[in-house]
């Protein structure tokens, strides 16, 4: 029995994706720890800390680093994917926002992302598909999300400079 091309194109992804998947850690650990008021720091398994201010004075909130975890698991998927697809990706940036509810629990009703990327062989069909595999199947922080969640992405592909 043949495999269809769907089947394969599977298959391809998920070798190309299974070096850098397989170096996640299946269980996760820190460590937090109240210093004074309500100023707290955290520390990862691999001794990364993050400062958490409830006053925005010494550190951020715990929801900025929510929205910086779903950005960054995010554009780490799509950069790798990208350049699985042979595109040299020269400059990446995302902008993020997203929209509380006002009242307790603050939840995040939505977030909105948009992908600043210039660089050779990035395509919209290209970027549509590192997209939709980061969403769909390998960004951990999105699938621990909420499920009314709105996840918005949207991107520019900027023109690179000839010569670069």
């Amino acid at each position: 029995m043949s495999q269809t091309s769907n089947d394969k194109n599977q298959n391809k992804e998920n070798a190309e994706l299974k070096e850098y998947k397989e170096q996640i850690l299946p269980v996760n650990k820190g460590r937090l720890s109240l210093q004074r008021d309500l100023y707290f720091i955290g520390t990862t398994q691999r001794g990364y800390e993050v400062e958490y201010d409830v006053k925005y004075e010494e550190g951020c909130s715990p929801t900025e680093t929510l929205l910086l975890s779903i950005a960054g698991c995010l554009s780490i998927d799509v950069v790798h994917i990208l350049r699985k697809m042979r595109c040299e990706v020269l400059k990446y940036e995302v902008v993020f926002e997203g929209s509380r509810n006002l009242t307790p629990p603050q939840y995040y009703k939505s977030v909105d992302i948009m992908i600043h990327i210039s660089g050779d062989g990035i395509t919209k069909k290209k970027i549509d598909r590192a997209i939709e595999l980061s969403r769909n199947k390998y960004c951990s922080v999105y699938h621990s999300l909420r499920e009314d969640m709105e996840v918005n992405v949207k991107y520019e592909i900027e023109e690179t400079p000839s010569g670069q």
